[in-house]
Order: structure tokens, then sequence, then C-alpha cells
């Protein structure tokens, strides 16, 4: 029996179209990388940064400007961190007026300025507490709640299945899974039969995450799994392109490989809009060299520029930079001097078995 890719998913009334979510991370997913991603296409739901309940809820202009979104971006949920029950339920009510979508409770940062406090990952052991701040929440909002957490503390205390059943009970609608332990934080591989196990133990849609690098990788979870949805984190930094490519290659459609003349192009537009967002030309560069870093991964040549981009001081030599070498990197490709990158050779395995007959376009 062929197993039917999903090819949408709802949260209460947000259909989430195709079933692929952009993963919420600090310090990257700000309006302008999530406004990039939507425009590139293919990612069903927007995740906001985490957000502090703690300075949201004590007027700190930062966070609020955090929570910053365009009509561009929906459906768009937004994620608090914080351990108090009340104030997670205010900021939550303040998302609500600000016109979210769903708000997200994160259960799954393994940061220790964050789990210092008691907050992500440390509610995972703890509960009740997790619990109260739960109910407090749905209590005060009507649009859907949702949940990001990690499979547990350690291998010694893995409560995904637990903390599954616990949300639901609570009026969580919704459940995403990092499926590596507070202690894993990045390393090591994640354990996605914890994330099926949760899938089976509860009714509410449940979106698995963690070494989503390919197309290749999201169909095969989505295969083994069962789950509603796949979320994509690093992946994205590397390659803003991976949900358009993931959901043509779900649809059947050969998956489009951007130019390194598109990278160099997504990277100028990048710069540009966080030279609107940030509030210092020096904050903009940093942001874009991040993603620099990521973009010329296993490209000739990469170190190099990588080194080049870090010691860059101005705008104007940042913008040569990346002109110039992916110009130059281009014109060798286009000439087919370079070889496909592995992390898009998107060979034939890659589009799933009940989708190869089918040519139709990215719903």
């Amino acid at each position: 029996m062929t197993f039917a890719l999903p090819t949408a998913f709802s949260i209460r009334d947000v259909v989430i179209r195709p079933p692929l979510v952009l993963a919420p991370m600090a310090g990257v997913t700000d309006s302008a990388f999530r406004g990039l991603i939507k425009r590139l296409g293919g990612v069903g739901l927007i995740v906001t940064e985490f957000i502090s309940v703690e300075g949201l809820t004590r007027g700190n202009l930062k966070t609020h400007k955090m929570m910053k979104f365009t009509p561009d971006e929906r459906p768009l949920s937004i994620q608090f961190f914080g351990v108090d029950p009340k104030r997670m339920a205010d900021a939550a009510e303040v998302a609500q007026e600000a016109g979210a979508d769903l708000v997200d409770v994160n259960c799954g940062c393994p940061a220790k300025k964050v789990v210092g406090r008691g907050a992500g990952s440390s509610l995972l052991r703890d509960l009740p507490h997790l619990a109260v701040i739960l109910r407090e929440m749905r209590r005060r909002i009507s649009i859907p709640l949702t949940i990001k957490i990690r499979t547990g503390w350690d291998d010694n205390s893995i409560v995904a299945v637990d903390v599954g059943k616990l949300a639901e009970d609570c009026g969580v609608e919704a459940i995403a899974i990092h499926g590596r332990t507070r202690v894993q934080g990045y390393s090591g591989q994640a354990n996605w039969d914890i994330i099926a196990q949760v899938k089976q133990a509860v009714s509410i849609p449940v979106i698995g995450c963690g070494d989503v690098r390919q197309p290749a990788d999201a169909i095969r979870r989505f295969r083994e799994t069962g789950v509603d949805g796949v979320m994509i984190g690093r992946g994205a930094m590397a390659n803003p392109w991976i949900f358009r490519q993931t959901a043509e290659a779900m649809q059947g459609v050969r998956p489009y490989r951007p130019t390194l003349y598109a990278k160099r192009d997504v990277l100028l537009e990048y710069f540009d809009l966080m030279l609107g967002e940030c509030p210092t030309e020096t904050a903009a560069m940093g942001k874009v060299k991040q993603l620099c870093a990521q973009f010329t991964k296993g490209l000739p040549g990469g170190a190099i520029f990588r080194t080049q981009v870090f010691h860059s001081q101005a705008r104007l030599e940042l913008t040569d930079r990346i002109t110039d070498y992916f110009t130059r990197m281009g014109e060798r490709e286009a000439a087919g001097e370079l070889l496909p990158e592995p992390e898009e050779a998107l060979a034939e395995e890659v589009l799933p078995d009940d989708a190869c007959h089918r040519a139709q376009a990215c719903a």
C-alpha cells in the first residue's frame, strides 16, 4: 500500500498548506527573514523567534518590536517563553490582539539563560506547572494554542508522549517536537521514532522537527512517522528554497534548483530588508554575514569568501564581496565548471512513489 503524502493539515480553522513549517530560531526568524522565506514559496506556516513574556508584559519596546509582522507572513504563529502562568497568559492576549493566527509555547529551548529561569526545556521537568501555564493561556485566548517541545531533558527522562497527552488535555491544538533532548542540544541525531510515538498517542496534529536538510529528508519523515507536518529550521538558513523544493517534490514536480546568481540576489535582497529592520548598519551586516556563512558551505572558495565577508567593515564593502563572489561562481556554474551542491542534489529518489506519475503545480 502506497502512503499518500499530505497536502495540508489544519489547526482548528487555520489551514497549513503545504504542511511545511518554518521553525522559530532566535536571532534568525525576524520579520525580514520570515518574509523572505514566504516570498520564495512552499512554506505553510511561519513561526516567530521566541519572545520573552517578561519583556513583553513589562513594556520592553525591543520585545514588542519582535511581534511585528506583515499580512504576507500569514498564517503566523507567535511563540513565547516564560515560566509565570499569568504573564504567559497576558502575553498570549497581547498576541491575539495583535492579530496572530496562533500562539505557541516554547518548551524546547536548551539555552542556559532560558532554562536557568525555569523556561524552555526546563518545563519538561515540571509537567504539573506546565499544565497550569497551558490551562491559563487556553482560558485567556480564543485563537488556537500550540506547543513546541523536545523529547525530554535527557535520555533518562523522555517525556514527549506524556507531554503530548497533557497538552491535548489542556486544550492545546497542535504539538511540534524536535527529536532531541535538552542535553543533546544540537548534537547527535534527531530521534524521529519518539515523534512517531507521540503521533500515535494523541489526536491533535503533530509536527516533526530535526535534521531536515533536503526534500528527501522531509518526505522520508512523512512516510516513516505519519506526522501531519514537518518543521525546518537550520536547513532553511543554508537553503531558503527548501520549502519550495520539498513542496514541489511532494507534488511530483521536479524541484527548483536556484542558480548562484539567484543566491546572490537573495542575499542582497535580504541585506536591503535588514537595513530597514535593524537599528544600525553594523547590526544588519551581522545578520547578512550569518546567512553568507550558511549559503557558501561546500562551495569552491567558500572558506576564503567567508573570511573576507567576516572582515568587511562597511556596507559597500560587504555588497561588493557578495556580488563579486557569486557572480564569478555563477559564471563558472553557467559554463558547467561547477558540480551540483550535495545538499541540493535533487535526485529521482527525492520524488515520492505516489507522486512520480503526477505533474501538477504546487498548491
